[in-house]
């Protein structure tokens, strides 16, 4: 028997859109932490890979990619591929799968860091990898001159954070929701403010501390208002938008948790 083939009785009258329902319903009522980034193209991939017993691993690697892209912990994402075996009987995923799973996640993980401003086709913003590597670069410029350690006024940035997420929206909605956001903050901070997609309806901009923030974040929020209405997705966007500062940490790596924690709150 090949080792990545389902090894789960499969009904025969069953079809892949109705196991990826079953699957998100188990998913996001027990581990998925944002509803409304579960869906991905690759999850019917993998749906399909099931149903028809073939080798799933290839499918497992293209869905653990994208969950790595998405910035998904590799916890979550196992505990997700755990949620679609459950819902077809079996005690737990076949070795081979996992594996194939964790390599995609990690590929995209490793290809991020290399690639960095690899662009959203969503939002037509970087991803959080991109942001990671200018906040590291924050981090190295302000400990140049002295090179000791920085205090959070010396690195003279903070995060803007904006987030739109309100419950299930279907992808077609999500893509036009993350569209009208990239847009506008495009439009309201421009060149010289790096800034990128967090997943889940969640955005940052590295702004400068030293600027007053309310103008930009006050036509931010009609910015996005407008778009969200041109597009007619105002119903499926957080009213009002919640829009903050998070100030800098100390560190680096402190940061990054940050984006975690932003990102998958």
């Amino acid at each position: 028997m090949n080792s990545g083939s389902n090894s789960a009785p499969v009904p025969t009258d069953a079809m892949p859109a109705a196991l990826r329902e079953r699957w998100r319903d188990e998913s996001v009522g027990s581990v998925w932490l944002r509803p409304s980034d579960w869906y991905h193209p690759a999850v019917d991939a993998l749906a399909a890979a099931l149903l028809s017993a073939g080798d799933a691993t290839g499918a497992a690697t293209e869905l653990g990619h994208a969950r790595g892209y998405d910035g998904v912990g590799i916890g979550e994402t196992l505990d997700d591929l755990a949620c679609l075996y459950r819902t077809l009987g079996a005690a737990e995923p076949p070795m081979a799968v996992t594996r194939a799973l964790c390599e995609g996640w990690a590929d995209a993980q490793a290809g991020a860091v290399v690639i960095g401003a690899a662009l959203d086709p969503e939002s037509g913003l970087p991803s959080r990898q991109y942001l990671a590597l200018r906040l590291a670069e924050t981090y190295r410029d302000a400990m140049l001159p002295t090179q000791r350690a920085r205090t959070v006024a010396e690195l003279g940035h903070h995060l803007v954070v904006i987030d739109v997420a309100t419950g299930d929206v279907d992808p077609f909605t999500r893509a036009a929701r993350s569209a009208a956001v990239g847009a506008a903050m495009t439009q309201t901070y421009g060149d010289g403010h790096p800034m990128a997609t967090l997943g889940g309806g969640v955005f940052a901009v590295l702004a400068r501390a030293d600027e007053d923030p309310h103008p930009p974040l006050e036509a931010l929020h009609r910015e996005i208002a407008r778009r969200c209405e041109l597009l007619k997705v105002r119903a499926s966007t957080r009213q009002p938008v919640r829009v903050w500062i998070e100030p800098l940490p100390t560190t680096h790596e402190q940061a990054l948790r940050m984006l975690d924690r932003v990102a998958r709150a």
